[in-house]
């Protein structure tokens, strides 16, 4: 749909140009030679085009508004006339890749080209046919007179000729293309050629050469096509063959094809340039296509059908028209289209550039150059018309308007911007032109508004009212220019539309306004007066958009605008004081009143809630009603606490000191809103308790459910229901809460939640995906209460409790083999931790060589063991075991020599465990030094153990050539009791009944503990 006063501009140009309107008589021999143009098609079709000619002939009907009638009477009438002359124009324009035939291993190339017109024989088909067609050549096909021949390019193996010739022929069917490409050859002597020879090759040439008649041309290669098989317009390599197999590779050859027209018999070819038949020809066409575009002509972005490119293309082609010309009769016909159906002007930049990217300064005719001169000044002034009236072309409430604006700006200038537009347009300055145009056009719109909002009767009220609206229009034009339009025009020109806007706008209001409050005598009335107070502040944002003007150079007739207003102010001040006063009295009489009302509100509020949450099945609905509750009240406390600010409580105070104390005001308004605050705060906490407890009863439930879910269910599976729920009910609490209640919301339902995960926790199972299950959901739920950064934050969900939780379900769910690394683990936190002189300690040294995989240990020593024995002393060996077991099955344990009475006993006993580096590297591997007190009749006495964690022995992480055996420090270990490191793993393992593993690990440990004099 058209935008509002386009009607206007259609009309305009119009009157500019009619040439897009044909008579019927015009009409008639146009439509002769369009379908003069289908009837005598040459050439195989184009993929991309019709090849139909009945369905050509609907499609021109439509295009020109024929009857049957009169499209059967003139079709049988342009059958009746004679054919036009056929001809092929052949353009060779380059070869490459052709064979060397010269003793420099170059050729002097030329072609030799003509049309065979003869009819075969269909007996030559056969092989002894082929091979005298193969040989054949032009001169023996061709009469010589009938026969074109090209320059000599010399010495190359990669000629170019760009030679166009004329063939003409009359049936297509038997007409067939011949190219020879032959090597020329004068007669030179031996010593000419002896000095072109430069290998072996341009030596067997010369012999060759020898061998035949003076001054015989060399065969190159030849092309030879069936007229019927090239398309109206082709342009191609083809292939050089030769006349027999040798040398089969003779490089290729590129042929520009045109099948045209001469003497051609319509009226319209004979009295007018064949580029204007086309102009015309394509104007019409255009006119149906934009008309027959559904979606309106502003949406038409220049493509056609396929029906009118393929009659477009054949009619250039037939008439020979070359790129430039079509490019020129597109722009013609598109430039003075454009001014009647306006339509994307996008396509208008593609012929622009296409003529400016093939200009030839004088290559015009002086009518062509006259067409040219004049579709640039239409188009300019068409253009600068619709800049002038662009506010009523492109509103902005129409659809792509600021786009099309810009499409047009790009077009302008890029027009202006050609050569052809320079050497034949004397003014130039596209900028000046559009700045004069926006100027005149900001003066007319503002005459326009001004004689629309002219009062019916001019009273002083009413032209006072009338001044208020033009003023809120200009305010929002410029508001309008400045963000929207401004950009399009500083990008695409460099422009300042609302400078130019901004500088003309004030100008005319300045003067109007002024004329218009001389006329209002000083005595209006209080009406009046405020309505006038009204434009005073329109002028002012009026006023303040100067800031956005670029280059102001002379003052602005608005800079003494307040001054206008002077016998107004007694009548303005005496309404603030009116208007003060009646609020200052509504304040008083209503804040006595307003927090004993908030309360009562708020009480009967939370009463009916509860009384509708209560009669509700479902936990889901009973939490909604309460949402409503807490909003409301939290609503009403955010009003309450914007009182002293809506009401300038501070201001009040001091207008009345003189009446009210300072300590009553206090007591009478700022202790009541305090009280009245902190009673909506309990309030509102007490509500949020009671959601939060509406919504525990469903936590628990799918919780408990998710305990007693089948433990072969994936926990993912398992999960779903209880994260539905949450996902339910804390989406719509988000939604309906404030933040700052939802959080608290959240963190009460975060740790209830916990409370009943760790219940179900403590449940004696030795099922690890029981356990898994909870971590599961455990996880998930930190995720859900954190809601990737808009739930409680890490440090609020990660409680005491939460991390107890964690590491519990973290162990339960671990493998007893991972529980059992995660023993050693502690124990060597432990034995880090340990004083080094309460059970003694043991000293060793370690070594690690991958050469050998093997780990060295070599016992020194042990000092300040503890006296287990009756006299005092110990008899003490060391027993050296890898852990955990299971990592090391194959190692056996080693042990030491038994040293008698002695509580620092020196072994220097060496030890080698064949052991893998990667095994070494694993969670809680260890060397175990177990060091014993030996007893004769019962069991040996525990003196203490000692671990040393594998993964940081030398040698496992370093290059062994960097290492020196003999200078491996001394490892000093202090001894440890099992105490109570690792017992929680232990209780666990203890548990799992059915774990062979497990139950010999927790058996073997509760032997040491019972070996320890400590436990005792």
């Amino acid at each position: 749909m058209e935008a509002p006063g386009m009607t206007k501009l259609r009309e305009d140009s119009r009157k500019m140009d009619l040439s897009h309107k044909f008579t019927r008589k015009e009409l008639t021999l146009l439509y002769e030679e369009v379908l003069y143009t289908i009837l005598h098609r040459l050439g195989k079709p184009d993929p991309n085009h019709v090849a139909d000619p009945d369905e050509l002939y609907a499609y021109v009907q439509k295009v020109f508004g024929m009857d049957p009638d009169e499209h059967r009477i003139i079709l049988q009438r342009v059958k009746e006339l004679e054919k036009p002359m056929f001809c092929l124009k052949a353009t060779v324009k380059q070869a490459r890749g052709i064979l060397g035939k010269d003793a420099s291993g170059l050729s002097d190339p030329y072609c030799l080209l003509g049309l065979e017109t003869k009819k075969r024989d269909s007996s030559s088909n056969g092989n002894q046919g082929n091979k005298k067609r193969a040989k054949a050549v032009v001169k023996n096909l061709i009469p010589e007179d009938q026969t074109h021949r090209t320059q000599i390019i010399s010495q190359t193996l990669n000629p170019v000729w760009d030679e166009t010739f004329i063939l003409e022929f009359e049936d297509i069917a038997n007409a067939r293309f011949h190219l020879d490409m032959w090597d020329s050859d004068e007669v030179e002597t031996v010593r000419q050629k002896l000095g072109e020879v430069t290998d072996l090759h341009g030596l067997k040439r010369i012999f060759k050469e020898a061998r035949k008649d003076k001054g015989q041309d060399d065969f190159l290669g030849n092309v030879v096509l069936h007229l019927q098989d090239l398309h109206c317009r082709d342009d191609r390599w083809y292939k050089l063959e030769p006349r027999t197999e040798t040398y089969p590779n003779r490089g290729h050859c590129h042929l520009q094809f045109l099948l045209i027209h001469k003497k051609r018999a319509t009226s319209a070819s004979k009295m007018q340039p064949n580029y204007i038949v086309h102009r015309h020809l394509l104007q019409q066409m255009v006119s149906y296509e934009i008309l027959q575009h559904q979606a309106g002509s502003t949406s038409w972005d220049g493509e056609l059908s396929k029906h009118a490119n393929t009659i477009l293309h054949l009619h250039a082609t037939q008439k020979d028209l070359s790129d430039f010309h079509q490019d020129m009769a597109h722009w013609l016909a598109y430039s003075k289209l454009y001014q009647i159906l306006e339509f994307n002007s996008n396509c208008l930049l593609h012929y622009i550039t296409s003529i400016e990217y093939q200009w030839v300064e004088g290559r015009l005719r002086p009518v062509q150059q006259t067409e040219l001169t004049d579709s640039f000044q239409s188009f300019l002034a068409y253009g600068l018309s619709v800049l002038r009236r662009y506010r009523i072309v492109f509103p902005f409430s129409a659809p792509k308007s600021k786009e099309r604006l810009q499409s047009l700006l790009r077009v302008l200038v890029q027009m202006c911007k050609m050569k052809a537009f320079r050497e034949f347009m004397q003014t130039s300055d596209l900028q000046q032109m559009v700045k004069e145009s926006l100027k005149a056009g900001t003066e007319e719109w503002f005459q326009m508004k001004k004689q629309h909002l002219k009062p019916m009767v001019k009273t002083t009220e009413e032209c006072g009212k009338a001044l208020v609206d033009l003023l809120a229009e200009v305010n929002a034009d410029l508001q309008q220019c400045l963000k929207m339009w401004n950009k399009c025009f500083i990008s695409t020109m460099r422009v300042d539309l609302f400078s130019i806007a901004y500088l003309e706008m004030q100008e005319l209001v300045s003067f109007y306004v002024q004329k218009q409050l001389s006329e209002i005598d000083s005595g209006v009335s209080q009406l009046t007066a405020e309505s006038l107070f009204q434009l005073y502040l329109s002028l002012q944002e009026l006023y303040r958009l100067k800031d956005f003007v670029s280059n102001r150079e002379s003052p602005l007739e608005l800079a003494n605008f307040h001054q206008w207003f002077k016998e107004l102010i007694p009548k303005w001040l005496q309404k603030a004081y009116t208007i003060a006063l009646e609020r200052t009295q509504r304040a008083v009489q209503v804040d006595q009143d307003m927090c004993k009302i908030a309360l009562m509100y708020c009480r009967l509020l939370k009463q009916r809630a509860e009384e509708l949450s209560s009669n509700q099945r479902e936990e889901g609905e009973a939490a909604n009603k309460l949402c409503v509750v807490v909003n409301d009240i939290e609503q009403l406390r955010i009003m309450i606490l914007k009182l002293p600010s809506q009401l300038d409580w501070s201001r009040l105070e001091q207008k009345t000191r003189e009446v009210i104390a300072p300590e009553q005001f206090q007591n009478t308004l700022h202790h009541q809103l305090q009280a009245t605050v902190t009673c909506l705060n309990n309030e509102i906490r007490s509500v949020v308790q009671t959601l939060g407890t509406k919504l525990d009863a469903g936590i628990a439930r799918h919780i408990q459910e998710l305990s007693a879910s089948s433990d072969s269910k994936d926990p993912e599976d398992s999960i779903i229901p209880l994260m539905k729920f949450l996902e339910c009910e804390l989406q719509y609490l988000n939604v309906n809460l404030v933040q700052e209640n939802f959080n608290s919301l959240l963190g009460m339902l975060w740790n209830h939640t916990l409370e009943l995960l760790k219940g179900a926790a403590k449940q004696k199972t030795s099922n690890l995906r029981y356990f898994r299950k909870l971590q599961f959901a455990l996880q998930s739920l930190e995720l859900c209460f954190h809601a990737e950064g808009c739930g409680l934050p890490k440090d609020t969900l990660h409680t005491t409790t939460f991390m107890a939780l964690e590491k519990e379900l973290d162990l339960c769910s671990s493998s007893s083999k991972r529980l059992i690394q995660k023993y050693f683990s502690a124990r060597i936190q432990q034995q880090m931790e340990a004083n080094p002189d309460k059970y003694g300690a043991v000293t060793i040294k370690a070594l690690y060589r991958h050469s050998e995989q093997k780990l060295h240990i070599e016992v020194l020593n042990a000092v300040n063991l503890l006296p287990l024995d009756s006299n005092g002393s110990s008899d003490p060996f060391i027993q050296l075991t890898l852990e955990p077991r299971h990592e090391f099955p194959e190692v056996v344990a080693r042990t030491t020599q038994c040293i008698k009475n002695n509580l620092h006993p020196l072994f220097d006993e060496v030890f080698e465990f064949l052991v893998p580096p990667e095994k070494c590297q694993q969670d809680g591997s260890c060397l175990l030094l177990t060091v014993f007190d030996y007893d004769t009749l019962g069991a040996n006495d525990l003196e203490g153990e000692a671990f040393l964690p594998l993964c940081g022995v030398l040698g496992l992480n370093d290059m062994e050539e960097t290492i020196n055996p003999s200078a491996v420090p001394q490892t000093r270990l202090s001894l440890t009791h099992p105490g109570t490191a690792g017992n929680d793993i232990l209780q666990i393992l203890e548990i799992r009944k059915g774990d062979k593993e497990a139950q010999a690990f927790v058996k073997l440990r509760r032997q040491r503990t019972k070996q320890s004099k400590e436990s005792e």
